[in-house]
């Protein structure tokens, strides 16, 4: 038997019905729905973010030449993980996952293997505590060589006083050379249907959900040098196609690097 409370949703869980997956339970399934039906096209902003992780990933490993990478709020593990993605290019990367929900540790620790030649670990561990994160993730990254922090639609779990000073302390422990990965659902695109959606969520999960505008998405990189197109919706962040630029989604993105001068 799970060691968690079934009837409550976990976002992790939720996220895995929205992407019609089948590691979710009633409460989950009942809580998608209900946001689905204020949202409709919510299907598509979760597809866009699966697409924007792939492409950052990419991007990060065949062109910035990033061999470490730190997955905050992995979830649920689907098609086209940033291991999987990062170790097709370079199969010497080193990928660390970090999650809080035990559904996502059983499933993680089944399906997250690594390249012979790179690693692949697992951490449980909240957003909430950056300090923790970066102590146990230094046994399979090093801190004095470039990182990527991935950042994908889970800061807006954290409160406005709070999250400048988590996104802050992950950039203080990376090296110049490190990158930033950020999507964060947007107060200001879709804004009556989307809000509504996010005042079911807040109805029914322990974790609130704070929605931020672009601006307030752009400040998440404050001290960092955004990379071409800077900030953008998520489908339009260096693009497969014109198709998939034009996807109705909800979340803003972007990518920044940490330079010597941001010091």
């Amino acid at each position: 038997m799970p060691d968690f409370d079934t009837s409550v949703p976990h976002i992790a869980r939720v996220y895995d019905y929205w992407l019609g997956g089948k590691d979710n339970f009633a409460a989950d399934r009942e809580l998608g729905e209900r946001t689905l039906q204020a949202y409709p096209n919510l299907a598509f902003s979760v597809r866009a973010n699966r697409a924007f992780l792939a492409r950052t990933v990419r991007f990060l490993a065949a062109e910035a030449g990033i061999r470490q990478f730190l997955d905050i709020g992995t979830g649920i593990p689907t098609a086209s993980n940033t291991h999987e993605v990062a170790q097709r290019i370079a199969p010497d990367s080193r990928i660390v996952y970090v999650d809080n929900d035990p559904i996502v540790l059983s499933h993680a620790r089944a399906l997250l293997t690594s390249k012979r030649e790179g690693a692949c670990a697992y951490l449980d561990a909240d957003l909430r505590d950056p300090d923790k994160i970066l102590a146990s993730a230094a046994d399979t990254l090093d801190f004095a060589k470039p990182v990527a922090v991935m950042l994908l639609t889970i800061l807006q779990f954290a409160r406005d006083d709070e999250v400048g000073a988590i996104v802050g302390r992950l950039v203080d422990a990376c090296v110049p050379g490190s990158f930033v990965v950020i999507s964060h659902p947007a107060s200001d695109l879709d804004a009556e249907q989307h809000g509504e959606m996010v005042r079911r969520m807040n109805e029914s999960l322990t974790e609130k959900v704070t929605l931020r505008d672009r601006a307030g998405v752009a400040r998440l990189f404050a001290g960092l040098e955004l990379v071409d197109p800077g900030v953008v919706r998520v489908p339009e962040w260096r693009p497969d196609s014109d198709l998939a630029a034009a996807s109705p989604t909800v979340l803003w993105g972007g990518v920044a690097r940490k330079n010597p001068e941001n010091l």
